[in-house]
């Protein structure tokens, strides 16, 4: 600056001693125009001017300016030079405000002019003056009006791009300025430039409001720059974390077990609550929360909710903490009644169903088991879930009680009379009841007579005539059925039931209608390699063999065909007919071939009779004899085409 105030020096004088020079020459100008007024025409053209000696310089402009020396030309270019910066485009340099306006600010950053820079990129500095230093960017050396173009903008940008590369090297620190809530996480301005700080790194417990941080500033942790797309992710949680890691560190080497701490509830989830305790997190698990069984936290805990808790365990190395809170109160069955005893009927809640069983809560902290066979005096019970369910208000007799091992065990068909005591004079051998299908097996239907009294009948003791697979072929569960009891244990608590014994054995009368080779019509039911499935009259089946199944036309059997069937074989014991249709059209034509044979036997018979009659009646014979012998021969042609129609038949037949 200095030599720029020098240089202008020089040069407004040099200005004014030239400009002396011009008001000299002026002068001379005047007064030879005034001479030429005073003279004549004659004068003028006989006047001879005189012109200054010396060659015309160039140089010298209208203004005078040209008349310096090499020297001072030289001196002054060179002082001049001195006063500008070398600038270039894209370049950040510091400039002095020279005038504010209302649209504009005026730096000087030493350059042939001074540039403008828009007073809206000073938004930031209210109190911008004459005389502050500002950094600007170089965004063009002159624009088309031959104007200095700068922008703060773009050099706050650039500055802090710089910043912020540095920051995620360094690992440094930096501040910035919560501006806006998005998706996921809020938008930060750092310094000019907008990063994205994701909801999972603003704290390290969860945010449920983003709200409450926007127009706050705060520091960060630059995570992850995307330099193609300009990109920055920034953590606040970090700082936390490595402060707390310091605390984690300090409060663990201070925990002992049993000591009681106050926290605060952080999260909820399914299986326990996690608790602040102040810079480090404990897991208080759902079985510690209450001596009562709780199904979820959220029964009786509730975010940020303070409350105390017990250390039960810790782990130096993975900081982790194990608390519990139902273990500040004495265990419920410390304080259980007295009364209570084997025999004593209790009252409670349902709380858990398993297969084997349903869990009764007496007192929070305080179940007995009620076993599945303990839930009712009927053996059909298969699932305690048929019989209760959560929730349910039951009453209840307790069976087994150990208050060391704090265990219980509860039953509720005790509660009602037994149906076995008396069964036999009630159910004895040979009565017949009502009952119903409660369950099937593969050998047989379990029916209930009454509620306590279950009974089986075998698949063999259904149907005295139809073969059972399975006892779904002859009924179905909740179907009533006539019973006959059959076998009475009372000390196993089993009865053995019949249903074919409430009629007579039809076998005995099968046995005089099927008997060997009767003929019988029947339906063929079921076709299978082995053989067919056939109904005969009565209600009972036979079985054809496959070899027996063939018609005469070579075509076995189809389902549903109906034919004639001989009874091959019968047992009464085993209940079993076996059946044959091909018997009877093979017996048939066996029958036919043998009468064909026996025919011709007689036929040979008589016409050798014939022609032994015709040789003796020809030795003893006159001339008057042969009307005799034309009668013979009639009759043996007679017996001839007897024969021969005989055959024909047999050969039809066949």
């Amino acid at each position: 600056m200095a030599k720029k105030q020098e240089a202008e020096k020089e040069l407004h004088a040099k200005s004014a001693e030239l400009h002396g020079e011009e008001t000299k020459t002026v002068k001379e100008k005047e007064s030879i125009e005034s001479e030429a007024d005073s003279l004549s025409i004659e004068d003028i053209k006989s006047k001879t001017l005189v012109t200054p000696a010396g060659d015309f310089d160039w140089d010298t402009d209208e203004k005078g300016f040209g008349n310096y020396s090499q020297e001072e030309r030289a001196k002054l270019e060179q002082l001049y030079a001195g006063t500008f910066n070398s600038i270039s485009k894209g370049e950040i340099i510091t400039g002095t405000v020279v005038s504010i306006n209302n649209k504009d600010v005026v730096l000087n950053i030493g350059f042939k002019s001074d540039g403008m820079v828009s007073l809206s990129e000073f938004r930031d500095t209210p109190d911008l003056k004459v005389g502050d230093q500002v950094d600007v960017f170089v965004e063009s050396q002159e624009d088309a009006n031959g104007q200095l173009v700068l922008s703060r903008k773009r050099a706050k940008t650039q500055k802090s791009w710089e910043l912020i590369n540095e920051a995620l090297e360094n690992d440094t620190i930096i501040t910035g300025f919560v501006k806006s809530r998005t998706k996921g996480g809020l938008i930060v301005d750092i310094m000019g430039v907008e990063a994205f700080l994701p909801g999972s790194q603003i704290d390290i417990k969860p945010i449920r409001d983003y709200d409450i941080y926007v127009g706050k500033t705060m520091e960060f942790k630059v995570v992850k720059i995307n330099h193609e797309f300009k990109n920055v992710v920034v953590s606040h949680k970090v700082l936390i974390e490595d402060d707390l890691e310091n605390q984690k560190t300090e409060i663990v080497a201070k925990l002992e077990k049993g000591q009681v701490l106050e926290g605060t509830v952080k999260n909820i989830t399914d299986f326990g609550v996690f608790i602040d305790l102040g810079g480090v997190d404990g897991l208080l698990h759902i079985t510690d929360i209450s001596w009562g069984r709780i199904e979820h936290p959220k029964e009786v805990l509730s975010l940020d909710q303070k409350i105390n808790v017990v250390v039960l365990d810790f782990d130096d190395e993975k900081k982790r903490i194990a608390l519990g809170l139902k273990q500040l109160t004495p265990h419920p069955w410390e304080s259980l009644d007295t009364a209570i005893e084997v025999g004593s009927k209790v009252k409670g809640k349902i709380v858990t169903v398993a297969d084997y069983g349903a869990f009764l809560e007496i007192t929070p902290g305080v179940e007995g088991l009620i076993h599945v066979s303990e839930m009712s005096w009927s053996q059909n019970l298969r699932n305690p879930q048929e019989f209760l369910k959560v929730g349910d208000e039951v009453e209840a007799q307790v069976l087994t009680l150990d208050r060391d091992e704090r265990k219980m065990s509860l039953g509720i068909k005790q509660l009602t009379p037994d149906p076995w005591q008396n069964i036999a004079a009630r159910y004895p051998v040979g009565s017949k009841h009502k009952a119903v299908v409660k369950n099937m097996t593969n050998f047989g239907v379990f029916v209930e007579i009454e509620e306590g009294i279950d009974g089986l009948i075998h698949i063999s003791d259904l149907s005295w005539s139809k073969k059972i697979n399975h006892p779904n072929e002859f009924t179905k569960v909740g179907e009533v059925l006539d019973v006959v009891v059959l076998e009475l244990d009372e000390e196993n608590r089993k009865l053995s039931l019949g249903h074919k014994q409430l009629e007579e054995n039809p076998w005995d009368t099968f046995e005089t209608i099927f008997t060997l080779d009767s003929i019988h019509e029947g339906t063929v039911l079921k076709v299978s390699d082995k053989g067919a499935i056939v109904a005969l009259p009565y209600g009972v089946e036979g079985f054809s063999p496959a070899k027996h199944s063939i018609k005469e036309d070579g075509k076995p059997l189809k389902v549903d065909e109906v034919a004639d069937f001989k009874i091959i074989e019968f047992s009464k014991e085993a209940k079993r007919i076996v059946v044959s249709h091909s018997r009877i059209w093979e017996e048939a034509r066996a029958e036919a071939r043998s009468a064909e044979v026996s025919q011709k036997k007689n036929d040979q018979k008589a016409t050798s009779n014939a022609v032994k009659k015709v040789k003796e009646s020809v030795e003893r014979s006159t001339l008057g004899d042969l009307g005799v012998l034309a009668q013979l021969k009639e009759q043996m042609e007679g017996a001839e085409n007897k024969a021969r129609s005989a055959k024909g038949s047999a050969e039809d037949a066949e």
